[in-house]
Order: C-alpha cells, then sequence, then structure tokens
C-alpha cells in the first residue's frame, strides 16, 4: 500500500541537519521504511510552510504507516505531519465499482 507523509522539520531537526549538513536523511528514512517491511519509492525537500519533507513509501502492513508516523514524530523530526493513503487508478476502479454495488443500500435523510 502506498502512502505519502508531508510534514515540516522542527527546530530540534533543523539544528542537527544545519550542525551536520552531510546527514543523509534519505538513508535514515529508508532504514525505517525497511524496518517496517516496506520500501521507499522517493522523498523530497518541500517548502511550504517552513522546511519540510514528503515521503512517499510503500507497505504491506497499513498499521504499519501509522506507526512510523508516530516513531518520527516522537523523536523530534518532523511536526504537522499528514499521512495520506494513495490509491492506485487500479484500485479506484475497484472502489468505483464497489460504490455502484453499495449504492442502492444507503437512503440519505429526507429534505424538509
Amino acid at each position: 500500500m502506498l502512502f505519502c507523509l508531508a510534514g515540516q522539520y522542527t527546530q530540534q531537526a533543523l539544528n542537527a541537519m544545519r550542525e551536520n549538513p552531510d546527514t543523509d536523511r534519505q538513508a535514515a528514512v529508508a532504514q525505517l521504511v525497511e524496518a517496517a517491511g516496506g520500501k521507499l519509492v522517493s522523498m523530497y525537500g518541500t517548502g511550504v510552510n517552513g522546511p519540510g519533507v514528503m515521503v512517499i513509501f510503500d507497505v504491506p502492513d497499513p498499521d504499519m504507516s501509522l506507526a512510523m508516523t508516530g516513531v518520527a514524530v516522537s523523536a523530534g523530526a518532523v511536526q504537522n505531519v499528514q499521512l495520506i493513503h494513495l490509491f492506485s487508478m487500479e484500485e479506484v476502479s475497484r472502489i468505483r465499482q464497489k460504490r455502484s454495488q453499495l449504492s442502492g443500500a444507503y437512503r440519505p435523510p429526507r429534505q424538509s
């Protein structure tokens, strides 16, 4: 399952990276994702709302995406994190088919 984690670096993380500008954050993230049984797909720096990061990763267990987010936040590395489950177009197609199957089973509240 693909996920996208986006967030801003904390002041603590920015200070540590300033003191050691050669730190390889991508290797550190890849190590965490691999420990969760997944694979790092890509990683980008962002400038929205301050220096930040966007990580796209693939993990077989969706619970691991939340666990990894908790590790990164509790370590003081990132803040204002958004974790987004990404769906392939094939998955979207299957979801649409299931939605069509279920559409008659729900009745919205009546407008008065």
